[in-house]
This record gives structure tokens, sequence and C-alpha cells, in this order.
């Protein structure tokens, strides 16, 4: 784990910038051609290109998100062909607005593999992937880490040239391979290739220290270093192997960021260096063959991570409101997570998306003003529309344009230029604003995903990657629960439980809790003593990080801080069951309510007289218990409620979850009556933010109370506000500049 902290950590070396400018941007390359392509002869077309910035301008974005691919770039080894760029910086300074230079490494020259033929990726069944255009090569190939690293820093040399460049966007949507897949390949993994086991062994040991601990750890009998390979085998005695693979892989991810983002700031230190991912974690698996990153060590490496935000992508049915919010919650989390400044919207959906033959439902303007407002709610520090035009070719092609693609400008782009002009007039504020922190914490554990290691039966794909299985249900259901009654939630990573990140929170729920790292328990233990209030599903700790079993359950030592223990567990045909309230014990939750419960049923047994059956199974066995310990108190759970209650909402559900948040002591910041709107709020210096969304199809009329004294103004229509009530028509947002008045 010390290597992994030290990653965590990376990100405070890096020079800060200190925020000047809130980047509003459209997606725009130079034409039509779709990213990461690239028009040829741009300089002949310099000024179409200038009518197409000078309409992005006059809708009120004030920056391009433009690209380089590096086969484009670097066509043969040593020589540049940068024209592109060059044209739209020259076209940029003279119109106003600033650049963003996206890079695309995946999209690699032929002259690398002919140079290297050894640096292509190797699957996990032997395949050997050439390069189609893309993946490119592997990164883990010392020759090619250097000529990647040799691009970066000569577009740096020559990007810095131009006081309209603002910075970059090092990696789109980071994975050890990107944007090309073997159909023909049934679970294909990467990389396998020597160079990508030569690293492995190098990081393994640094973490063990000697080839005898690693015999130890995973059970084996290796005699030389070089006979240690990458995991590929289920085996019935250790999956240790496996675990450490898996964690390698986001590791190294989090180390080729830092290494782009060092190639840059070395030649620009004064620009700021980004990345985002596909999507949160909440969403991606550490399991996926393409490898995935970790959103918290990746924050560490560059100015602002962030994600792309594509709520109907190419579904007839888009995301609904409590999902959007955790995508973006769970952003804001890694972003502003141990002091960070904020994250980026790398890529904003633009308009109505395709894959192949899949068309999503329509994006209207009033799609774009919420979902931009969202994000701004929630601390966002860049949001970049994907993208200007509609993608010209790909099995994407027709989708995700602001505009038409013969240049028609459509009320969806001038809706979000409408919001990007608000930003630009309050630039100052809204880079100041922060979110308050939260007093509720839902762990992220990618650990959960490894319990069985190989011979666990995973659920991954979807077109933006995304694992649908219990793991994600959990987090969201705890979101979901408390969604509506507008407390914010921290997502906060099982690496991060320590004293000094838990002392801010009331609340902390370990939802679906197999896996736990054993230095967890004793940080769960004190952070409880202290006087928190601590929620744990069924079979809690049951394994710690190196797949080995608890003698107790709940496991680390946590039994005592539960006060209770498993005596039984078995799982539910039709993976459904349900626990009965018992008590009376918990304000909002009546004895006798039926709480919808998933997948097994665990039987409880309170250890001490501070501990009561709070719950139980239709046939009468113990299915939850409350507990004291020190000044707190704790809940255990015999199921999964937080995934019954994502999978098939019902109100018994969200008022347990909310009754929670009670019993734990949990303020909202805002009160609201009069209607159900969402609102979110940031904090800027004196001055609060408040943002209230109206979600529904029909009208409501809010009141708000925020306490403190104030004087209010609508930020986008610059009136002043009597009172915190207004009524809101169906989708309407209406956001509030709040000022502090003498008491």
């Amino acid at each position: 784990m010390l290597r992994l902290c030290l990653l965590l950590a990376a990100g405070t070396l890096a020079a800060q910038p200190a925020p000047e400018f809130f980047p509003m941007a459209a997606w725009y390359g130079g034409g039509k051609a779709r990213a990461p392509m690239l028009e040829p002869d741009a300089r002949a077309k310099k000024e179409t290109w200038r009518g197409d910035l000078r309409r992005i301008k006059s809708l009120g974005f004030n920056a391009i998100r433009c690209w380089m691919d590096w086969a484009s770039g670097e066509p043969a080894e040593g020589r540049y062909q940068f024209d592109t760029l060059e044209v739209l910086l020259e076209l940029a300074e003279q119109e106003g607005l600033k650049v963003i230079v996206q890079v695309y490494m995946d999209a690699a020259p032929d002259w690398v593999g002919r140079k290297y033929p050894d640096s292509l990726f190797v699957a996990a069944s032997g395949y050997v992937m050439k390069s189609e255009s893309s993946p490119g090569y592997c990164n883990d190939h010392a020759g090619v880490r250097q000529a990647t690293l040799g691009f970066y820093a000569a577009l740096a040399e020559r990007a810095r040239r131009s006081p309209a460049f603002h910075g970059w966007d090092l990696w789109s949507e980071p994975h050890v391979i990107n944007w090309a897949t073997a159909t023909f390949l049934p679970n294909a993994e990467y990389c396998f290739c020597p160079h990508s086991a030569a690293r492995f062994r190098a990081w393994l040991e640094k973490k063990y220290g000697s080839l005898e601990a690693l015999n130890r750890a995973w059970y084996r009998r290796f005699t030389a270093w070089d006979e240690v390979e990458p995991n590929r085998l289920s085996t019935i005695l250790s999956y240790s192997d496996y675990i450490d693979w898996r964690l390698f892989i986001r590791e190294k991810l989090g180390e080729d960021l830092r290494a782009r983002y060092e190639a840059v700031k070395r030649v620009a230190p004064d620009r700021v260096a980004t990345s985002h991912a596909a999507a949160p974690n909440l969403f991606t698996s550490p399991l996926a063959g393409e490898g995935s990153p970790d959103d918290w060590i990746m924050a560490r490496q560059v100015d602002y991570y962030g994600t792309s935000f594509y709520p109907k992508h190419s579904y007839a049915v888009g995301r609904d409101v409590p999902w959007r919010g955790a995508l973006l919650d769970f952003a804001r989390s890694t972003g502003y997570a141990r002091g960070g400044r904020g994250f980026w919207i790398g890529e904003l959906q633009g308009g109505f998306g395709t894959v192949a033959l899949n068309v999503s439902g329509t994006v209207t303007p009033e799609d774009l003003r919420i979902w931009t407002w969202s994000a701004l709610a929630r601390g966002a520090k860049g949001i970049h529309f994907y993208a200007w035009y509609p993608m010209s070719s790909g099995y994407e092609s027709g989708g995700y344009g602001l505009i038409q693609l013969d240049g028609t400008v459509t009320e969806r782009a001038r809706e979000a230029g409408r919001v990007a002009q608000v930003v630009a007039k309050n630039q100052k504020l809204f880079l100041e604003a922060r979110p308050p922190r939260s007093q509720v914490a839902v762990v992220f554990n990618p650990l959960v995903y490894m319990v069985g290691g190989r011979q666990r039966a995973a659920t991954y794909g979807g077109p933006q990657g995304e694992a649908g299985g219990i793991e994600r249900d959990s987090m969201l259901g705890v979101y979901r629960a408390l969604f509506s009654s507008n407390v914010p939630v921290d997502f906060v990573h099982v690496n991060d439980l320590n004293p000094e990140t838990l002392a801010p929170y009331k609340l902390l729920f370990l939802q679906y809790p197999l896996m736990l790292p054993e230095r967890a328990g004793g940080a769960i233990a004190g952070w409880v003593r202290a006087g928190g209030a601590a929620v744990a599903e069924a079979r809690l700790a049951w394994n710690n990080e190196r797949g080995y079993a608890s003698e107790i359950i709940p496991g680390l030592g946590l039994h005592e801080v539960f006060g209770c223990r498993e005596t039984a567990v078995q799982s539910i045909p039709g993976s459904r069951t349900a626990l009965r309230w018992a008590t009376n014990a918990l304000p909002g939750v009546r004895e006798g309510d039926t709480l919808p419960a998933r997948l097994y049923e665990e039987t409880l047994e309170p250890l001490n007289e501070r501990a009561q059956v709070a719950a139980r199974f239709a046939d009468g066995r113990p299915a939850a218990v409350l507990s004291r310990y020190g000044r707190g108190k704790t809940l255990a759970l015999g199921s999964y409620l937080a995934m019954a209650h994502q999978q098939q909402p019902e109100a018994v559900a969200e008022r347990f979850f909310q009754a929670l948040a009670d019993w734990a002591g949990v303020e909202r910041p805002v009160e609201v009556t009069g209607g159900p709107v969402e609102v979110r709020m940031l904090e800027a210096g004196a001055d609060r933010l408040v943002f209230v969304f109206n979600h529904r199809q029909q009208a409501v009329e809010p009141v708000l109370r925020v306490p403190g004294r104030w004087t209010a103004s609508d930020l986008v229509t610059g009136q002043a506000e009597p009172a915190l009530h207004k009524r809101l028509a169906p989708n309407e947002v209406w956001v509030l500049r709040l000022q502090a008045r003498a008491q």
C-alpha cells in the first residue's frame, strides 16, 4: 500500500498555477473532422475556420478544445507537423478565444511499430494486436515511452508560444488500451507483453522487497524474479496474485499520466494540465480488460482531473436525475479530495448520440441548461461541450453536435452559450466557489470487485465501459435514497479512511463491504469511538486486502464496533428478501416496516448489552443490530438494502435511509418547503451560490431557508430577490447569489 499512498500524494508536488480562467469551451478541431482526425491543408482553410470560431464566440463560449493525434503530429520520427494547431492558435488569439489542446497518443504513427516491433499489445490469450490507427503501442516499452514523452515535449514547445494557449488535456478517457476492440476475443485483457511483465515485476519488488516475501503472499515457489508472470488463471488456493495484478494496472496508469504531466510542465509550467475519465469509478470496474484507472490516483497527477458526461449517450431513455447527480458528485468528490482544486467536465454531450444503430433520445435546450448548471453546482472548474459539429464519420456518425453538420446553429447551442455568458460575467466568483463539506460519506472500495478473484462472474459492458453490478448499484442506492432530501453526499476512497479524512463526517456508509484493507478497520473503529455513526451491510470485512477470510465476521475487529457477529449466512433463491423492522429506536422508521433487500441473509447475534436486534427476517432470525461503541453508534444490516433501492426504489427504503441521516445528526445546508426541488450550494468566501432545479414536468413554488442573514439576487438576471421563494416552471433552474448581511 506504500506505493499507492505515494501515488495519491504525488499531485501535491506539482506546480499549481493560480486559477484565472474558467473555460466554457466547444470541442472544435478545425472544420468538420471528428476527433482525433484532422482535416488536411489547414492554412488553406483558415478563413473558413475563422467563421466557425466567430460563431462559437458570438454564442458566449470563451474557448475551444482542439486536438492533436500523434500519427498526424509526428508522421516520421522527429518530424513534427503542427500546422492545424498553429492555425487554430493564430485564429483564437485574433478572435479572443482560449485554446485547450486534447492529445491522442492511441492514434500512433506506424513508424513506432516498425522501429519497435516488440511493442504491440498482447492479450491474456497471447493474441498480439496490431495497431489499426489505434490503439497504438504499449507504453511499458522503454522506446515507446521515450517517444511518447518526446512528442508531448515538442508539442508543448510549440503551443507555449501562443498567448491563446490555456492548457492541456493530456489523456482522454485513460485506459491501458484505448478505443480498439478485438470483437473476436472473449474477455480480452491487456497487456501481457514482455515489457508489461517486466514492469509488473519491478512493481512487485518495490511492494514486497524480496522474492521470499512474494512467495509467501502468493503461495508460490519462484526461484528468480524473471519467473514471475502476471496472473492468468483462477486457482483454489489464493488469488493474491490477481489482486496485485489489478492494483498494478491502476497504479501504472497514474504513473503514466504523471509522466505526461511532467513532460509538458518542464516546457510550459504555467499552463494548466488536465485529464478526464470516460466515466467516474462509480460506473467502471477495476476488472475491465482494457484497464481502468482509479480516479483518486489520477486526480493527484494533474492540475484537474474530470469526467465525460453523456446523460443520454446512445440510449432511448436518458439517465435519470439521481444518476446524473451521483456521477457529478463522484467527480466532485475525487476533484476536491485532500484539498484538491476541483474537476473539469472534459466532454459534455452536445446533441443526440449514436453508436452504430443505437440512437439516443433528443437532446433539448432544457437538457443542456440543466446538465450544465448541474455540473457548475458541484463546483466544476471547466466545461467542454462535445462537440461543435456532429461526428462526421465512424460509428458515432451524425451524433453529439451542438449544431447541425451543415452549420445550422441550434437552439440548444444558443442555450449552452447563454449559460457560458453567465459564467464569463461571474468568472471570479465561479473560480473561487467550492462545495461545502458533506457530513455523509459513502465508501468507494475497488477491492470489493475482486472478491473471488478470476472465479467471480463479473458483468461488464456498455458503450462507456460501465460495469453493471452490485458494487455500482449499492453506491447508487444510498445516493438515490438521500437525493430527494438534498443531503450532500461525498464518496470517499477506502484507502483514505483515516482520522483526518473521516473527522468532518457524521455518517459513514459501508455498503457491500465484503473486502476491506486491514488498516481501515482501525480507522473506522477510532472514528466511531470518537462519536461517528457507521452503517454496514452484510458480511463486513469478510476478506482482507489479500483475499484472506476473517475468523469472525464482521472482520478486522469490527465485530466489537458493531456489537454483533455473523452466526449464519445464505444466498436467497431469486435474490430477494426483506428485513422487518423490530424497534422504534430509529427516528422515522416504525416497528413493522418492511425493508426490501437482496442477495444474502446474514444472521447476526448481538454480543453485549449495548447491542439490540433492530430487524428480523421472515422466519424470525436477527437481521440487523443497533449498537453503541464509545461515543458513537453503529447499525449492522444482514443483507443489501442499498442495491435493492437502486434496482427498485420504494418509499419505505427512502424513508429508512433519510432516517439514518437524522439518527447521525446530519445537518441540511438548505431547508426546502413548498415543493420537491433539487438544491445545491457552493461557498465563495462569505458569499453563497444556491442552485435550485425543478426537474418535474409541472411548476413548483419552493421556499428556501438558508441559515444566516443574506441579501439575495438572481445570478442570471442580476435582479434582487426579496425572498427565497419563487414559482419555477418545468425544467427551470434558479441560480441565486447570497451575500452576507451584518447581523
